[in-house]
């Protein structure tokens, strides 16, 4: 059977705006598909930037007899549009949704979108090669763990749970379908950037978040052997020179993680990696910091999310505003690209807490500090009590630059103005410190990051608005474009 799996093309100028990299989950379940027999094409039509009449051209041409797609919540509608442009090619295409929306809203999913045949929750790699095997019979599919889906009468079911996979050594990743051509991070010219996981799951229990509630708080490791022998065979077969971790968190396991680090020197695999961790665990790996960097860790994004212990508190982040500064110290004094966030919006949000949040981030000195508006995941432990204060039910704007909530003190609009003053105040202050920087690497690293922060996010549509560039970034701009 010849199945197609389709990124949505969803931009909203967050995450995508540093570069763009394959789909990981797909490539996983097209190594097991093709593993169980069938015809798997991957199409990102996301960083190729088609619109819904390419994607219909690109399904004409693939002839599919199954459509699968994936998303956040986010990038949901746009996904949806996917499968509803598949059904309108050819009616008897089985389309199936997956991805960490799905995983919590099935119903609402197959109530409202009825070009949706299934929805696989959970891990898809066991569950998507049994529902092929199993449609269209429905005493098959009554028996498949990890799906939602409709019978003849248009009933929707809900079937069992599937458990976690046991072992992360075994997963099939099909890198050969790859495009390889089509991923880079803008930041290193001329680089080729992959996405690969050593671990799947996370502990910790964010308010905000959904990560946990999707692992079901569970933790599984892969061998330190199997994933340095990955970015060996993507470093030698395909060229890939940056990986980023998808991880949520990678380096929970320090004699794990420890080991993976010495494998990388010992082998020289000569890669630079960008991932994300939790201050404690930075605190905890104080010593070996320099080992992160030697390894080709490069760009270390941590989870401190705020600057008062209310909000810490609020959001179950189980650090203290002290802990949090501190671990980016450490990160900056190893000569490690520090990168962290800042939750705003929440609905006892005012201006003066803003300010004070700006303020404090100067202190903390992130080499790159964000500052996200909160979204209510419709699933996160949070939604009860933000749930009032929602203005925005669209779920394509729930991109942390988007208000959806409105604080009893303040209005949307002036919440999305603070938001943009303190980038540019953040920024502005620093640029003209990056010519100044005497590591070569990182002073570099910090003005094409700035010019990909102008000329790729969210913030260009803003800056646009306002005139010409202030003085001190466009002089930055210029070292860069003057060869540094």
């Amino acid at each position: 059977m010849k199945v197609l799996l389709i990124t949505p093309s969803y931009h909203a100028g967050v995450v995508e705006a540093a570069g763009s990299w394959p789909n990981l989950g797909l490539v996983y379940l097209a190594g097991h598909l093709r593993a169980a027999g069938h015809e798997v094409v991957i199409y990102d039509a996301m960083t190729k930037g088609h619109d819904l009449a390419q994607i219909k051209a690109r399904i004409e041409q693939e002839r599919p007899r199954v459509v699968g797609t994936t998303s956040y919540t986010a990038s949901a509608p746009a996904a949806s549009q996917v499968l509803q442009v598949a059904k309108a090619v050819d009616p008897s295409i089985l389309t199936v949704f997956g991805g960490i929306h799905a995983n919590f809203m099935y119903e609402e999913m197959l109530k409202d979108w009825p070009w949706v045949d299934v929805v696989v929750r959970g891990e898809g790699e066991e569950t998507l090669p049994e529902l092929l095997d199993s449609w269209p019979d429905e005493k098959k599919l009554a028996q498949v763990k990890g799906i939602a889906w409709r019978n003849q009468r248009g009933e929707i079911i809900v079937n069992p749970a599937r458990p976690f996979l046991p072992d992360l050594d075994r997963l099939i990743p099909a890198w050969d379908l790859v495009e390889w051509e089509d991923y880079t991070f803008y930041v290193l010219p001329g680089s080729r950037l992959g996405l690969v996981n050593s671990s799947r799951g996370c502990p910790h229990q964010c308010a905000f978040c959904s990560q946990q509630k999707f692992w079901q708080q569970s933790y599984r490791e892969r061998s330190a052997e199997s994933f340095v022998s990955e970015l060996e065979h993507l470093k030698q077969t395909y060229g890939v020179n940056v990986v980023m971790l998808s991880d949520e968190y990678p380096t929970r396991n320090r004699e794990r993680w420890e080991k993976i680090l010495d494998l990388l020197l010992e082998r020289q695999v000569g890669m630079y990696l960008l991932l994300e961790t939790c201050v404690s665990d930075v605190l905890r790996d104080r010593d070996i910091l320099d080992k992160y960097r030697a390894a080709g860790v490069i760009h270390v994004y941590v989870g401190v999310e705020a600057t008062d212990q209310a909000s810490l508190d609020q959001f179950k982040k189980s650090i203290t505003c002290e802990q949090g500064r501190e671990a980016l110290a450490l990160l900056n004094e190893a000569n490690i690209i520090s990168e962290c966030s800042f939750v705003l919006g929440t609905p006892e949000e005012t201006p003066e807490h803003i300010d004070q949040t700006l303020e404090l981030a100067k202190h903390y000195n992130p080499d790159f500090a964000h500052f996200l508006l909160l979204a209510p995941w419709p699933y996160a432990d949070l939604y009860p009590e933000l749930k009032p204060f929602i203005i925005e039910q669209d779920y394509s704007k729930y991109n942390f630059v988007e208000p959806v909530i409105k604080p009893r003190q303040m209005e949307a609009e002036e919440l999305a103005q603070a938001v943009l003053k303190c980038y540019k105040e953040y920024y502005l202050e620093r640029i003209e410190t990056y010519p100044a920087i005497r590591d070569r690497f990182k002073r570099e690293y910090m003005l094409r990051s700035l010019q990909v922060m102008i000329n790729n996010s969210f913030l260009r549509r803003h800056m646009q608005r306002e005139g010409p560039l202030p003085a001190a970034m466009q002089k930055a701009l210029e070292l860069l474009e003057s060869g540094i």
